[in-house]
């Protein structure tokens, strides 16, 4: 009876403490203050700002896929973009988020960048997947076309 009694107040303890209080649920990338200031600078095509503010918040976050998502595009989108610092940030992002379909495009136009269309067209692959015909798919596929255009006019 005493063990029982002793258990019982153990868990009393342990609710009242909060050790078994729900986790805090995931910040809201609508309201996340790293994130607006960031799509802002974007947005003004302040490549060196939205870095800075990413690079930051990655610091705090370094498991926040949409942080490693547009650190990678701001960089790539910047002057003399280090393409091996871009792909590493894209990677981690769909490791961290493999349904991520910005990360998806994105990747896509930077192996288009590098010169590399089948990789741009694996990404497009993965979007047509995971949401058939989206933006970030139709967006791909169009700077998939121009580069082939492109590509073959030479």
């Amino acid at each position: 009876m005493k063990i029982h009694a002793l258990i019982i107040a153990i868990f009393a303890v342990s609710i009242a403490s909060g050790a078994f209080a729900a986790p805090d649920p995931p910040t809201d990338p609508d309201k996340d203050k790293k994130l607006e200031e960031a799509r802002a600078a974007i947005a003004a095509e302040n490549w060196g700002r939205a870095r800075d503010v990413l690079r930051k918040a990655l610091r705090g976050e370094p498991r926040n896929a949409e942080y490693h998502n547009l650190y990678a595009y701001a960089m790539r989108k910047g002057e003399r973009p280090a393409m091996d610092l871009v792909f590493r940030h894209y990677h981690e992002a769909l490791r961290l988020r493999p349904d991520h379909r910005g990360a998806h495009e994105y990747l896509g136009e930077a192996y288009l960048m590098t010169g590399n269309l089948a990789k741009a067209r694996e990404h497009l692959a993965v979007l047509e997947r995971l949401c058939g015909s989206c933006d970030e798919q139709a967006k791909l596929s169009q700077a998939i076309s121009t580069a082939e255009r492109q590509s073959a006019a030479k």
